[in-house]
């Protein structure tokens, strides 16, 4: 699988040091640089942030360490396992903290193995096709990355998006441990996403919820996408929904209370994801 980005970093780099006015030579102004950006979007209606990761890393690390890795990184030095770890333990951190300072949310799809064709990547680029479910460890990382900002009470909004069906009952209670009554459902286990963005998938994840949370307090179906096509999975999502709650009906299992279970419906469709966000 490709490594070799140094170009397009360095061509980032590049960019928010124009764009910022900041001369970014260490990691310091490297954040000096992100927060100026994180708050011209704020200022321009931005309260949500979105991060892909693979799996959350968590290295232990020391301010001195991470400077000096970012220089090194700066003067195009090849860089360690261990030190690209400790680098995105510091940064992702350190993002986190920023999305708390302004009150935003934060999105973590978490899990997916990208651009894993080599051949095809060094054809067409990134982003055609080659990517699949990982089957990464995810828990032990999460629960400390998540910890590490609620000790200091920096932990914002969160939601969390998993890939792979068999974390389900991971995500869905790894969210329980971090609510702190603040806001309703301000920890998230967020819907069905990629490969798990169809019927089985939004069902299993539906039922999850059910049994290991809160269902009334979901805030339903979210896309990033920019298709005027990708839009019918809300009526999707929403067809799901009531189809799982009226077999519960049928069954028995719920009251067939059609004001009460109205107005759940509403509130996951649309009520709970606009008092969440603040839109």
């Amino acid at each position: 699988m490709h490594v070799n980005n140094k170009d397009i970093y360095k061509k980032y780099i590049q960019k928010l040091s124009e764009i910022s006015g900041i001369e970014i030579k260490s990691f310091t102004s490297l954040l000096e640089a992100i927060d100026i950006r994180h708050n011209y979007f704020h200022k321009n209606g931005c309260r949500i942030a979105d991060h892909g990761i693979k799996f959350f890393h968590i290295q232990k690390y020391t301010d001195r360490e991470i400077e000096k890795i970012t220089a090194k990184a700066l003067s195009k030095q090849e860089l360690t396992e261990t030190e690209i770890s400790k680098f995105k333990s510091a940064f992702l951190y350190e993002v986190a903290r920023l999305n708390h300072k302004r009150g935003w949310v934060q999105q973590f799809h978490i899990g997916a193995f990208r651009n894993t064709n080599t051949r095809l990547y060094n054809q067409l680029g990134p982003d055609i096709g080659c990517d699949s479910i990982g089957d990464s460890t995810q828990g032990e990382h999460m629960v400390k990355f998540l910890d590490r900002l609620d000790q200091s009470n920096e932990l914002t909004k969160t939601i969390l998006y998993n890939i792979n069906p068999r974390d389900n009952e991971l995500f869905a209670t790894m969210i329980g441990n971090f609510q702190n009554g603040s806001s309703p459902g301000k920890l998230q286990f967020g819907p069905g996403w990629w490969f798990l963005d169809q019927i089985d998938g939004m069902t299993k994840q539906l039922n999850t919820i059910s049994n290991m949370g809160l269902l009334s307090r979901f805030i339903g179906m979210t896309t990033d996408s920019r298709s005027f096509l990708s839009f019918p999975r809300h009526e999707y999502f929403r067809r799901i929904l009531c189809n799982l709650i009226g077999i519960d009906v049928e069954n028995g299992e719920i009251p067939a209370d059609m004001d009460l279970l109205g107005r759940i419906v509403e509130n996951i469709c649309y009520n709970n994801a606009v008092n969440y966000f603040e839109i």
